[in-house]
């Protein structure tokens, strides 16, 4: 191979390297969900009442900690002047017990509908309706996981700092982005109705951050072209300190226990 077919070769290969990354950007990733369900309801019941996270499964590995919404901004809001009007709203399934239902919802009525491990309380977009919404987080996360009911809207996040500052780029999740949940959901915006569940992974590498930590995010709902996503939010908490601190003196002390035996042996 001559120097010049040496250098198309390399070059040939990176424009490859790229495209795959960037198909792997665009697709952020998907996650299984475990949950459990309140064991008193029947049929289609049993998706209106509480589905309770206990944890997600991806990447080989499964998750239990999780960085929950403890405040909010509400950047814009299409402002609610009765039926459909408005945008963002709290809402819940009939029989949860956790959650609020308010067509204009305080910051403090968004943050009690997501800072909880229920999916069964969300925020209810209108299919017309525009809003932004900055979401904090309890403790960093390194990875954004989104649920939509119905799986027919499209739904931009952007990565928030400590300080709430915008971060790397926003991400877009398309409509058909959305994974099956495995989980439907009848909220009282929807009536008698039940519908299916989408999900989506958004990592830090997907915002821009590489392996940067995410300690909120924005959501931007931009009317009819997203047509009304309704959406729960979490991260994958990055472990606390002490328990990876923990978790490492225990190691030291089995290695110490270990070299302790062979030695008197």
């Amino acid at each position: 191979m001559t120097f010049r077919s040496h250098q198309l070769a390399l070059a040939a290969g990176a424009a490859l390297t790229l495209a795959m990354v960037g198909a792997s950007r665009a697709e952020a990733f998907s996650f299984t969900t475990n949950y459990s369900l309140d064991g008193s309801l029947t049929g289609d019941d049993v998706w209106r009442g509480d589905i309770l996270l206990n944890s997600v499964s991806y990447g080989g590995q499964t998750f239990s900690q999780f960085s929950l919404v403890n405040g909010a901004t509400i950047v814009h809001n299409d402002k609610f002047t009765g039926g459909n009007t408005g945008a963002a709203s709290a809402d819940r399934g009939k029989f949860s017990n956790d959650g609020v239902i308010v067509e204009d919802p305080t910051a403090a009525d968004i943050v009690t509908n997501l800072g909880n491990l229920n999916l069964s309380s969300i925020i209810d977009g209108e299919d017309t309706g525009s809003y932004t919404l900055d979401l904090n987080f309890d403790r960093a996360a390194r990875d954004v996981l989104v649920w939509e009911r119905g799986r027919n809207s499209s739904l931009t996040l952007q990565a928030l700092g400590a300080g709430g500052t915008l971060l790397g780029s926003a991400f877009t999740i398309t409509q058909a982005l959305w994974g099956d949940a495995g989980f439907s959901l009848g909220t009282t915006e929807i009536g008698t109705s039940i519908q299916s569940v989408g999900s989506r992974g958004i990592s830090a590498a997907d915002f821009g951050l590489g392996d940067g930590l995410i300690y909120g995010v924005r959501v931007t709902a931009a009317g009819s072209l997203d047509n009304g996503p309704d959406f729960k939010v979490v991260g994958t908490a990055v472990p606390e300190p002490s328990l990876v601190f923990g978790f490492g003196a225990l190691a030291l002390m089995g290695v110490a226990s270990r070299r302790r035996r062979s030695h008197e042996a």
